[in-house]
């Protein structure tokens, strides 16, 4: 899908056909979409096909005065609730901004609405810094999200230790790898940017603010990471614990439970044995066996094996 859009007047207008200043943004297309983009465009078809490669790295590379930046923005899988990042590519000639991506994006959504203070298409190094904010933004938004969801699941680990909690935050500590990884990425890029653009002094201030954002959110994907994994460690020891008090208190209702199951086999013998004339014989067996488990059960809680 191609759509393209201009500011006119402080306002996000939707066009037919591409005009200079304007933004061009490509989602999801198919191969007949990306030769008419690249014809339309004058964009080189191998820039508009790299970010549709789901395993691309922020990287930035120039040829014949075009700029080809991609970097990671994060999304998420709704259905398993499920955090991953996915490239987005912003190409930047004379005449056009274009973005490219494999699917529909929260911050592009925002551009395209025109909810984004102070954007302007024809204005596009600035466009640029603007879609690297509010990446660093969403990532923020997304790991204290991750960290809401791992105090949820943490509670529910204290009810019940079950497969599916542990599951859900193996998710997330992949979710934080991920981040924290497309986090570092996205750092380098912004930092050949600030090395290689020249720009306007108030584009270099909203630069160093992307970066330091940008930092904050590796910091705490950092942060969380560890959190996760010490939580996750935890819940292993605990869950091995709890395995072994079960192993243990069976064990010791095994051995109270042998003791009578002995008695009654060594005075079910078929040969002579104590108490068989006795007409009280059997309460005395009985006797013996409830004993026997007493004195078990008393051995065993003074071991702690109850």
């Amino acid at each position: 899908m191609i759509n393209i859009y201009r500011t006119v007047n402080d306002e996000l207008v939707q066009l037919q056909s591409p005009e200079k200043g304007a933004w061009i943004n490509i989602t999801n297309p198919s191969e007949e979409e990306l030769q008419h983009a690249a014809a339309m465009t004058g964009i080189f078809y191998d820039f508009l096909k790299y970010p549709l490669d789901d395993e691309e790295r922020p990287r930035v590379e120039i040829e014949d005065n075009q700029l080809l930046i991609i970097i990671s923005v994060p999304i998420i899988y709704q259905a398993s609730v499920m955090y991953d990042t996915i490239p987005l590519g912003i190409i930047i000639t004379n005449d056009y901004i274009t973005t490219v991506s494999l699917q529909n994006i929260d911050i592009i959504t925002a551009f395209s609405q025109g909810k984004v203070k102070g954007m302007a298409t024809y204005k596009k190094t600035r466009f640029v810094f603007q879609l690297m904010q509010k990446a660093s933004i969403l990532f923020l938004n997304y790991l204290r999200e991750i960290n809401k969801k791992t105090d949820e699941i943490e509670l529910e680990l204290h009810k019940s230790m079950r497969n599916q909690e542990l599951i859900r935050l193996l998710d997330l500590e992949k979710s934080l790898v991920y981040f924290s990884t497309s986090l570092r990425s996205n750092e380098k890029v912004m930092e050949k940017l600030l090395r290689t653009l020249k720009m306007y002094e108030e584009d270099h201030d909203l630069l160093e603010d992307v970066i330091i954002e940008n930092k904050q959110a590796i910091e705490m994907a950092d942060i969380y990471s560890n959190i996760l994994s010490s939580t996750m460690a935890s819940f292993a020891s605990i869950i091995s614990n709890n395995l072994n008090i079960v192993l243990k208190f069976l064990a010791a209702i095994t051995i109270v439970v042998s003791l009578p199951t002995m008695v009654a086999s060594f005075f079910g013998m078929n040969v002579a044995l104590p108490f068989e004339s006795s007409p009280h014989g059997f309460l005395i067996v009985l006797g013996m066996s409830l004993a026997l488990s007493g004195l078990s059960i008393w051995y065993l809680i003074k071991r702690n094996m109850f």
